[in-house]
């Protein structure tokens, strides 16, 4: 299990880094790249088309500004493509959202919300937990700490009361 995490621009790196090391914590590779849907297209569909070949079964993919990054992946394949429009400019990531989110009928991409890169890899772990029964199990675990994070929270400012 591999997932492909492709950015249109390195300073988009801070936002997609703690996606890489969750999905890591699931002991899911990634295989990162910078490449712009405008600049460079050849090179996302290079990216892209190769996917599969390198094992890769899902896309997160990270975009500011027009933000078509996610959206040109999708056009180049059928595995699941998860978009985070990132907050990159005075719209303060509105524009890359409604760029991520607005996708023509029969080209989907998931959209996570502006800067919602842990969700992103959270749901590329469910989407390959659906025929891997361990990594099911490693999602519950981790949802199982969250809820006793909560708990943990909820006690400290209880005591506080």
């Amino acid at each position: 299990m591999k997932v492909g995490v492709l950015m249109g621009s390195d300073s988009d790196w801070p936002i997609l880094k703690p996606a890489a090391a969750l999905l890591k914590s699931f002991g899911i590779e990634s295989e990162v790249a910078v490449a712009s849907a405008h600049r460079t297209p050849g090179k996302v569909r290079d990216f892209v088309c190769a996917a599969e070949e390198k094992g890769i079964g899902a896309f997160i993919v990270a975009a500011g500004a027009a933000a078509h990054l996610a959206g040109v992946v999708a056009s180049y394949t059928t595995l699941p493509v998860i978009g985070i429009p990132v907050n990159a400019t005075p719209l303060n990531g509105m524009d890359a959202l409604l760029a991520t989110v607005q996708m023509p009928s029969g080209v989907p991409v998931a959209t996570m919300a502006v800067n919602g890169a842990k969700n992103a890899a959270i749901l590329a772990v469910e989407i390959f937990a659906v025929s891997d029964k361990g990594l099911r199990g490693k999602l519950m675990d981790y949802r199982k700490k969250m809820a006793e994070d909560v708990e943990k929270k909820a006690a400290r400012v209880a005591a506080q009361l």
